[in-house]
């Protein structure tokens, strides 16, 4: 295992091993690295971490230094003068009227070098737009044709998925598409459907392949002559994901169309026999085992039970049940004197307890003072009988009173 860094200098290429020469790096910084064309400034992808050495390609290159301002503000620059080079090679091709598209431009970081990447259907003599292009910039140019699929990488997008092209986003390499991918698949093999805005077959096509190898390998092919549970018949369709194959059942009626899942499906080897040979059984049915179904175990498919309860609990002492009608004046009086008097009784209730106390605290002069209590609380308790009297007034008039007669 090898202690390395990962480093990548644009936001959709490669990433690379380099050495991190003793440096404490973490992933987000812009580091100093040494290439094979000098100087460059990269993002670390991936800090210090060990790698199997059949992982690297050598020689492994170092790891300068992280990058300060002066290299952040070199990196500027450069960028700023890549958009005047890439208007300036635009002149210089129209002048040479030269069948070539340009892509894009990138500058060195020590400014030692500019690259110019272009697309054209065919060769290109492009020796006196180098001529041109080095006498105004004053250092070495070079011109690197790519292809349709580059082109899309470096320029970015949206797929006909609606998301950025991936190629543009994780993808380091291309890997080879074929229509075959998309034959497995059972996908259109319309052009226009498969593939992508670089017009080559979409990159997505291979994500899957394996999975579909794989199905595949135990699948019946369209038209093949089959046994099945209710008889002998060719497959019309075929479903990978679900596992299921529609079969045209032989009969001398209608067409009969149904579906199996493939593990109740054997395919006849040599495919539908000559006219007097027998039918071949290959067919051999596995019993499913029944699983046991256990008391906690709830059928995903049954309804839930979202009904209240109608037992009602029975109304304790403590809380009343509320009444339903209206109570007349005569019930509310006599409920509100009930109340009064439970009162009065707990108050006398609570006295005789504190008096209780003090006559064993005191001994018999305890008495006393709970006898004079006891007077006091009668003294208090009201008479009814004289509240309820009714004080019945004589209405006041200046007449003098009439003598009665005799």
């Amino acid at each position: 295992m090898i202690e390395v860094v990962s480093v990548r200098f644009k936001s959709s290429g490669k990433v690379y091993y380099f050495d991190p020469s003793g440096l404490e790096l973490s992933q987000g910084q812009q580091v100093i690295v040494e290439t094979s064309k000098g100087l460059e400034i990269g993002e670390c992808v991936k800090g210090n971490h060990s790698v199997p050495e059949d992982r690297i390609v050598p020689p492994l290159r170092p790891v300068i230094r992280v990058a300060t301002e002066e290299d952040l503000r070199v990196a500027e620059n450069n960028k700023a003068k890549e958009k005047e080079a890439f208007e300036i090679c635009l002149k210089k091709i129209a002048e040479h009227g030269l069948d070539m598209k340009l892509v894009d431009v990138e500058y060195n970081f020590e400014g030692s070098k500019i690259m110019f990447f272009f697309t054209s259907d065919g060769r290109v003599d492009f020796r006196e737009l180098v001529k041109d292009l080095a006498s105004v910039f004053r250092t070495r140019i070079e011109l690197r044709q790519i292809g349709v699929r580059d082109e899309a990488k470096m320029l970015g997008g949206l797929g006909i998925c609606g998301r950025p092209f991936c190629c543009s986003q994780f993808l380091d390499e291309f890997q080879p598409v074929s229509t075959k991918m998309a034959k497995i698949q059972s996908m259109s093999l319309n052009p226009t459907k498969i593939s992508g805005a670089c017009g080559r077959l979409m990159c997505c096509l291979r994500y899957e392949h394996e999975a579909y190898e794989e199905l595949v390998k135990n699948a019946p092919k369209n038209g093949a002559f089959v046994e099945t549970p209710l008889g002998y018949g060719n497959v019309i369709q075929v479903n990978l994901l679900r596992q299921t194959v529609k079969v045209n059942i032989d009969s001398t009626g209608e067409p009969v169309l149904r579906t199996f899942s493939m593990d109740e499906v054997a395919v006849v080897p040599g495919g539908r026999p000559k006219e007097g040979e027998p039918l071949p059984s290959v067919l051999q049915i596995v019993p499913k085992m029944e699983e046991e179904e256990s008391e906690f175990e709830m059928d995903p498919w049954e309804m839930p039970i979202l009904l209240v309860d109608d037992h009602i609990p029975e109304e304790t002492p403590e809380t009343p049940a509320p009444a339903k009608k209206k109570s007349s004046k005569k019930s509310r009086s006599r409920a509100k004197a009930g109340e009064q008097q439970s009162r009065k009784a707990k108050n006398q209730n609570q006295k005789e307890t504190k008096a209780q106390g003090a006559q064993k605290s005191q001994g018999k002069k305890g008495a006393q003072p709970k006898a004079r209590e006891s007077e006091k609380t009668e003294k208090k308790r009201p008479n009814n009988k004289n509240r309820r009297k009714k004080v019945i007034k004589k209405p006041k008039t200046n007449q003098p009173e009439k003598s009665p007669k005799a």
